[in-house]
């Protein structure tokens, strides 16, 4: 009988168009990081350097004169320092009831003997995909005396109406056995969702989480159409308001000797708020990556 051999580190020999191949992806992978990434770095580089240095131009790599004094003006405004602890609170806030929320929710839609199941998922995709525009929306929040008020940032996105889709098909895939004994254990349907639903369905509540605390930290929308309490403002939409303004704006507001003093200018306290804004997202970040990741299939293959 005849044997054959295996050879499991047998070389394979390339060819000039597989190093070609390889060369070329290579550098256009280094060529699209760097144009991703250089912007960034920049708005680093700026943000530690003078402000009045930086705007005559020439910095690439590293700082010219390097200074906390961008970081120190960011934090002595009582405007920056007000807007800070609002993102805060609406992010921590929001994330976790529309989280939980959009959960409890879609675990409901998914009981298949729910009572007018299809009215509610009708209503579902209609309210997602059509929208009565921003003056009825402006009206439905004065009514409810949303307008210039903190809940205004909570209460109208407590329900993701795209997460609850793909909550309701994480849910289907989970064995209907483990809710049918928890019922024959005494269980109410409370307890088998705070008790069982919730502790293997981590993976989909963190990207759920992870997706609404990016859209609550970076929005600015709600808090320039209906807002006008200054002490409500959120730091994106001072970030958008400091876009809109220039150096001769800034140093107009200020004396000859104070503008000579001051060494920030209106791009260096751009960057600095940019990187503040985007540093938590990119501290939390990995901690959620491992859920993040698993979450991205929720919903993909029932099982």
């Amino acid at each position: 009988m005849n044997t054959i051999k295996k050879h499991p580190h047998r070389h394979i020999r390339r060819t000039g168009e597989d190093w070609a191949v390889d060369i070329t992806v290579h550098v256009l992978a280094v060529l699209i990081f760097v144009a991703c990434f250089y912007p960034f770095y920049l708005a680093i580089v700026l943000a530690f350097n003078d402000g009045k240095d930086a705007a005559l131009g020439g910095i690439f790599f590293w700082p010219r004169q390097p200074t906390l004094e961008n970081f120190k003006h960011f934090i002595e405004d009582p405007i920056w320092g007000k807007a800070l602890l609002v993102t805060v609170s609406r992010t921590v806030i929001g994330t976790v009831v529309t989280t939980l929320f959009t959960a409890m929710v879609a675990y409901g839609l998914s009981a298949q003997d729910l009572v007018f199941r299809k009215v509610y998922m009708t209503m579902v995709i209609i309210a997602m995909y059509f929208s009565g525009g921003i003056i009825p929306y402006f009206a439905v929040l004065r009514a409810l005396h949303l307008v210039n008020n903190f809940f205004v940032y909570i209460i109208p996105g407590m329900l993701n109406l795209f997460f609850v889709l793909v909550s309701i098909s994480f849910f289907q895939g989970i064995p209907r056995e483990l809710s049918e004994s928890a019922r024959m254990d005494g269980a109410g349907e409370m307890g088998i969702f705070t008790r069982i639903i919730i502790p293997i369905s981590l993976p989909l509540l963190a990207t759920i989480a992870i997706f609404t605390a990016v859209g609550h930290w970076s929005s600015w929308f709600d808090s320039a159409f209906f807002v006008n309490n200054k002490d409500l403002r959120t730091v994106g939409y001072q970030l958008m308001s400091i876009v809109n303004k220039s150096n001769t704006s800034m140093s107009g507001v200020l004396t000859p000797e104070a503008a000579a003093a001051n060494r920030t200018t209106t791009m260096s306290i751009q960057v600095t708020a940019m990187l503040v804004a985007v540093f938590p997202i990119l501290v939390v970040y990995p901690f959620f990556q491992k859920y993040f990741i698993t979450g991205l299939t929720i919903g993909s293959v029932k099982g």
